[in-house]
């Protein structure tokens, strides 16, 4: 089998938006669930603490169970929490934007590295930029889907050493601001928190921690949500994947992706109601319904590499200054018309 050498390119615009105000002017009502849910803070205070806990326990504790907890509960939790500052990058929390990155800086804290804050820079530039190779971070680089491209000792490496890959994608972001205030707090509050875990509880919990950190986002099944929310695993055209498995439940609904990327200013509770209000649009789409299948699958499919993504040359009307909320914006065109 021949390995590709490139992306697919598109000359469409990214389908979000587009999508966004077809279902609006269907579904109006669909509007009403745009919003913040302040108690998902409760969330991240109980995952942090059942973390926090966890570490303890296994202070004293062998090897073998510092791994086993890390794989089975602890990269669960740091999946969770992951989905929480992703809440709050999206200031879905709390009103006041200052008080959203706070609650990042807490949710990121047991996670070890500081990512709170420069992801929310990111991220934000993926939903206006989708496709954008100099403004999308979720695109591999070039040379990254060449070194991995299709095989399985690659595919797997490229997973066990995720956060490392991303780290090397920001020197093509040049025109996202990557340092400020923000930037060293979060950096801060992480080496204090690192250095408190060590001091008070041992190198057994800090493995813990910085393990669950790595099983959360790599070589885990877990590890596939990265591989399905956008690469081209059944279809050339369809670029975001939803998916509708049970581990939803413990993942706070990141599964629906499309529902998320079309409506970014619903917070995760309701994501499963887009989908209901609106069948038509989301039950013809490609979507999952295992990670566990599609990790297994990633590594062994040849027909899978990192080359699998949609890229797109023009980025569109979109100021660079946007904020990814075309629901809000589509509601206030609305309500002015």
């Amino acid at each position: 089998m021949a390995k590709r050498t490139d992306f697919y390119y598109s000359e469409a615009s990214e389908p979000h938006r587009i999508r966004t105000k077809k279902i609006l002017k269907e579904f109006p009502g669909l509007r009403n669930l745009i919003g913040k849910n302040p108690n998902t803070i409760w969330a991240i205070i109980g995952l942090v603490s059942f973390q926090l806990i966890l570490a303890w326990l296994l202070r004293d504790q062998s090897w073998w169970l510092v791994f086993g907890a890390a794989y089975l509960l602890g990269a669960f939790a740091d999946h969770a929490l992951f989905v929480m500052i992703h809440e709050c990058a999206h200031q879905l929390i709390f009103k006041g934007k200052s008080a959203n990155r706070w609650a990042g800086i807490l949710a990121n804290m047991p996670q070890i590295f500081p990512s709170s804050i420069s992801f929310e820079r990111y991220h934000i530039k993926h939903h206006s930029f989708q496709g954008v190779h100099e403004l999308d971070a979720d695109l591999p680089n070039k040379w990254e889907a060449k070194l991995i491209n299709n095989s399985f000792l690659g595919k797997a490496l490229w997973l066990l050493f995720y956060p490392v890959f991303q780290v090397f994608r920001l020197s093509r972001l040049r025109e996202i601001q990557t340092f400020d205030i923000w930037i060293v707090t979060n950096l801060l509050v992480q080496v204090a928190f690192t250095a408190a875990i060590y001091y008070f509880m041992g190198w057994h919990s800090l493995a813990f921690l910085l393990l669950s950190f790595s099983f959360s986002v790599g070589l885990h099944p877990l590890g596939a949500r990265w591989i399905q929310e956008h690469y081209l695993t059944h279809s050339v055209e369809q670029e975001t994947y939803s998916y509708y498995g049970g581990l939803n439940k413990v993942a706070f609904n990141v599964g629906f992706h499309n529902e998320h990327h079309d409506f970014p200013s619903i917070p995760w509770n309701k994501l499963p109601q887009i989908k209901s209000t609106a069948p038509g649009y989301y039950e013809t789409l490609y979507y999952h319904k295992s990670w566990t299948k599609l990790f297994f699958r990633f590594l062994f499919d040849k027909e899978i590499s990192l080359f699998n993504r949609i890229l797109r040359r023009e980025r569109g009307k979109v100021a660079l200054t946007d904020v990814s909320k075309p629901d809000v914006e589509l509601v206030q065109v609305q309500a002015q018309a």
